[in-house]
Order: structure tokens, then C-alpha cells, then sequence
């Protein structure tokens, strides 16, 4: 997919007057956390300003997050009408999410919908998924096949239903196959990069504004597994 822009290394891949969309890199923060550390919002936000010669502050909202060390598809608001109809939208399961993953241990059948109830440990900043309902743990449902081997490794397409806390990578873990470089999950060695090999690659959904089909999709980080998938 064309990338729109690059400037102050954004990799734009959808801008509106209602939305901006961006694939976000290893360790970028969607949003602002208690590290302190720059987060993406904010780079957006000086971009629209610079671009726009914008004065005073710049609206910009937070639609969803991805987790630090993961890659692909944030969606930004430029306006409170669009944040509240994409936070509808996202809360309701109106959008189409679409991740890739590499996993080192091939799961047992090549395709499956994977269903467990998720319990968040706030101490550790962990969820471990039950086969069965416990207290305070939440239902979550993904599809995932296999869409190649490579190197000893398997890259799977998932189909998101539910977007609970660490919820690919929870379940990925739980069926034996922890996605690479997520020591969290118990994967045996980390990346060089400090990231695992999760991107959020594709989502779809009704334009909140122009109600107007829209397909988004992320290229992979250019690495030596990823590029495979090319």
C-alpha cells in the first residue's frame, strides 16, 4: 500500500480531515503511560500543526493502542466527532482487525478459532487466559491460520473478535505457541530490537464521517522474517 507521508518518521497510511492512521514502529507509545517517553500522539499532534500551520493546541484522540513492542495500524481522531463514532465502532466490534504473527512451534491444527477467558494481572501487566470462566476474567475470541513457514518458523493470520488486554499473545501462549521475542509469554530469547514479531496489518471499517468503505493496510517492519511475507 502507498505510504502517504513519512515526515518526522510517521509512516502515514491514511489522513483525512477526520482520521490519520499510522503503523506504528517497535517501542513507540500510542499513548502517554508513566515512562514519560514521547508518545506517538504527540508526534502526531506536531505534525498536524506544522502541516496545517495550526494555532494553539491540536485535537488529536487516542482510538485504540497497541502494546509497546508491537507493530502495525493505530488509528488516530482529528475531531471529537470521529473519536466518538470509532470508539462506537471499535466497542461494538463494527471494525474488521487483522494481525500477522510469527511463532516458533507450529500449532496443532493449521487453522482454529481459539476461545478462553482472560484474567489481568495489573502487578506484572499480564493476562493469562483459562479454558473455562474464573473470577474477573473476561471472554476473548480470535481465528488464526497459517499462512507460511519459513525458517523453521510459521507465520499466522489472526481474525480479532474480541480486544482485551495482551489477548494475541495471551492466547497464542496458551495453545504452546508464544509469539517470537515475547519473553513476557514465554518465548526462550528476546528480539535484538526489543520487539516481537506482532503486527496489527489490516483493518477495515465504515468511514465515521463519509461512511465510505475503508481498507487499511500496514506494510511489515523490514526484517529478515517479515520480508518472507512479501
Amino acid at each position: 500500500m502507498k505510504i502517504v507521508s513519512t515526515k518526522n518518521n510517521l509512516q502515514i497510511l491514511h489522513e483525512d480531515n477526520h482520521l490519520i492512521v499510522i503503523n506504528k514502529r517497535v517501542g513507540d507509545l500510542a499513548q502517554g503511560d508513566k515512562t514519560g517517553d514521547i508518545p506517538l500522539s504527540e508526534v502526531v499532534k506536531e505534525y498536524i500543526k506544522e502541516k496545517y500551520n495550526k494555532p494553539g493546541a491540536v485535537f488529536l484522540g487516542v482510538v485504540h493502542r497497541l502494546d509497546r513492542p508491537t507493530t502495525g495500524i493505530v488509528v488516530f481522531a482529528r475531531t471529537s466527532k470521529a473519536l466518538t463514532r470509532m470508539n462506537a465502532m471499535f466497542s461494538s466490534r463494527e471494525t474488521q482487525k487483522t494481525y500477522w504473527a510469527i511463532v516458533k512451534n507450529k500449532p496443532i491444527l493449521p487453522s482454529a478459532n481459539l476461545i478462553h477467558y482472560l484474567k489481568r494481572n495489573e502487578k506484572n501487566n499480564t493476562s493469562k487466559a483459562h479454558l473455562k470462566e474464573v473470577p474477573d476474567s473476561k471472554l476473548a475470541s480470535l481465528d488464526y491460520k497459517i499462512i507460511s513457514e519459513m525458517n523453521n518458523y510459521f507465520a499466522l493470520e489472526i481474525e480479532l473478535h474480541t480486544g482485551r488486554h495482551h489477548q494475541i499473545r495471551a492466547q497464542l501462549s496458551a495453545i504452546g505457541c508464544p509469539i517470537k521475542g515475547d519473553l513476557k509469554y514465554g518465548f526462550d530469547r528476546s528480539n535484538l530490537d526489543g520487539g516481537i514479531h506482532l503486527h496489527a496489518r489490516k483493518l477495515a471499517f465504515i468511514h465515521p464521517v463519509t461512511l465510505v468503505e475503508t481498507v487499511i493496510i500496514a506494510p511489515a517492519p523490514d526484517d529478515v522474517l517479515w520480508n518472507l511475507l512479501k
